[in-house]
């Protein structure tokens, strides 16, 4: 017997559908990634622009040459490179620290099964849901008290305490899910508690870990609250203090904070496009579990 008409059509509509959805998503994904490009588009090509340039062309016009000028005035002029450095230990090792102790204590939530895991990981939802502006003057007081002001151990340890608690409840979520039959199995050929961390759960949340550092990197790089209210001496800013010391006081020249801006943002993004293959690995991974 013939095949019915009637099935075939109803693929061909589906299909018709699923196409015009794809191309309803791709078109949504490129609006946003414009969106995303243009300001630093924008700070690019302003940057290496002089006063007069953008006065006479405006924002949106090409640059008639390529002036470093600005980028290098404000280079000189807040100490880039310290800055860059302070952001770079500040942020890195409060990431590494956050993922270490979030994997700890994820661990002994998910799958340690403690009592009161139900209490703990609220009290963790909890946590990460003040708003910092609420937690600046405890921060501030101890960092006085144990003489970590002005410090960047100071800001080290907030990065880590505070990226640990969201960590920790994400990663409490995945491990309650854990195959219990991999854990018996293990348990059962004589593993040990550091075995079944290490061998076992580590390399299955490896690209989870790596998505979650690369979050935890970028905020702390970003971070603006902490270090200007922690770190007041020129040596030990970060570079989201420097740009904003630069926005608030010393020029009202487009250029040179189009420069600043431009300095500012490119480590970050940098990092993101070093690590995209494996945040990407560890998001769709995580989609398809």
């Amino acid at each position: 017997m013939a095949p019915s008409p009637k099935p075939l059509k109803a693929k061909k509509v589906e299909l018709k559908k699923r196409g015009i959805s794809g191309w309803i998503v791709f078109a949504i994904l490129a609006i946003s990634t414009l969106a995303w490009l243009l300001p630093f588009y924008m700070a690019l090509i302003n940057s290496v622009k002089t006063e007069s340039e953008f006065v006479n062309g405006g924002p949106l016009a090409l640059p008639m040459g390529f002036d470093l000028t600005n980028v290098i005035d404000f280079w000189n002029a807040v100490d880039f490179p310290r800055k860059l450095w302070n952001s770079v230990i500040s942020s890195l090792s409060g990431a590494l620290i956050a993922i270490v102790l979030s994997l700890f204590t994820a661990f002994a939530i998910g799958i340690g099964r403690v009592r009161g895991r139900f209490w703990i990981l609220a009290l963790f939802m909890i946590a990460f849901t003040i708003p910092q502006e609420a937690l600046i003057y405890p921060f501030y007081n101890m960092a006085k008290s144990i003489g970590l002001y002005d410090s960047l151990l100071s800001v080290i340890i907030i990065y880590a305490v505070l990226s640990t608690a969201f960590g920790t409840y994400m990663l409490s979520s995945v491990l309650n899910e854990f195959p219990e039959e991999m854990l018996e199995a293990a348990k059962i050929d004589g593993a040990t508690t550091w075995t079944i961390l290490s061998q076992i759960v580590f390399p299955l949340l490896r690209p989870t870990l790596l998505v979650l550092f690369t979050f935890f990197f970028i905020y702390n790089w970003n971070e603006f609250l902490i270090p200007l209210v922690l770190l007041p001496s020129n040596d030990n800013q970060t570079v989201t203090v420097g740009l904003g010391v630069v926005f608030g006081q010393w020029t009202t020249d487009p250029t040179q904070l189009a420069a600043a801006a431009l300095l500012g943002s490119l480590p970050s993004i940098i990092f993101f496009f070093i690590f995209q293959k494996s945040l990407m690995r560890g998001v769709t991974m995580g989609s398809t579990k």
